[in-house]
């Protein structure tokens, strides 16, 4: 996929899990590359060494932490062409007894967390005047209903929601915007999932088996890529088929 010399990709919570297996792809790739978390992994350690990657630590809680580090991602690679929200929580309960504390975590993260810095990074894009692309890491359970998800389910069906109206706002600028939802796949999200819990997944997926976070990185690419350039406001399920 040609064209990304010298684009800088900016992505919330890269570093296990799905953001990893994103962060490792767009180097690959050959983008420059800025993530932030709570706290550092052996896998950023390990990718720091490449000097086409930038990480500080930050939360999206915490708006001040995530502004200081778009700054400094900036200083380091310039403005943004992609953004990718793929840092979210999930709280797993009913929601009639579920912790008051647990409802505004879910909520200050994944979806006014998240609002506030694409803000942040939208602003960036519009002064650079280059367009850009904007990839929500939604869920398939923005899609289907599943019992005790129903908080994180609010917040990534809202996510896709605002996929929509943001392309709306955006085209003009050449700014792409679209969703990308993950079904279970085998890492951090199915951690709760017993062995018959994951059998059961496999047996009503046509594909046969649960899905891996490389399975999401080429969808990934291919939406940030100019091949993609005139697709926006779109949701990608990527889930073995196993919502249809």
């Amino acid at each position: 996929m040609g064209g990304v010399a010298g684009r800088h990709v900016v992505i919330s919570g890269g570093s296990r899990g799905l953001g990893e297996a994103i962060v490792g792809g767009l180097l690959s790739a050959g983008y420059r590359v800025s993530t932030f978390s709570r706290s550092s992994t052996p896998f950023i350690e390990e990718v720091q060494k490449n000097s086409a990657f930038f990480f500080a630590p930050a939360d999206l809680a915490n708006f001040p932490s995530v502004a200081s580090f778009l700054k400094e991602s900036e200083k380091h690679f310039g403005p943004p062409y992609g953004l990718i929200n793929c840092a979210a929580i999930a709280v797993d309960g009913l929601l009639a007894t579920l912790a008051e504390s647990a409802i505004q975590k879910v909520l200050s993260i994944n979806a006014e967390g998240t609002l506030r810095f694409t803000r942040l990074a939208v602003r960036r894009m519009l002064s650079a005047r280059s367009g850009g692309v904007i990839l929500n890491i939604s869920s398939v359970s923005s899609l289907r209903g599943f019992k005790g998800l129903s908080a994180y389910a609010f917040t990534k069906g809202g996510l896709d929601a605002f996929t929509r109206s943001l392309a709306r706002e955006l085209g003009e600028q050449k700014i792409r915007v679209n969703s990308v939802a993950p079904g279970y796949y085998d890492t951090e999200m199915s951690r709760n999932l017993d062995a018959d819990q994951k059998a059961q997944i496999e047996r009503r997926t046509p594909l046969g088996r649960l899905g891996t976070p490389e399975d999401v990185v080429g969808a990934v690419l291919f939406l940030l890529s100019d091949q993609a350039s005139f697709i926006t406001g779109q949701l990608l399920t990527i889930d073995g088929g196993a919502s249809v």
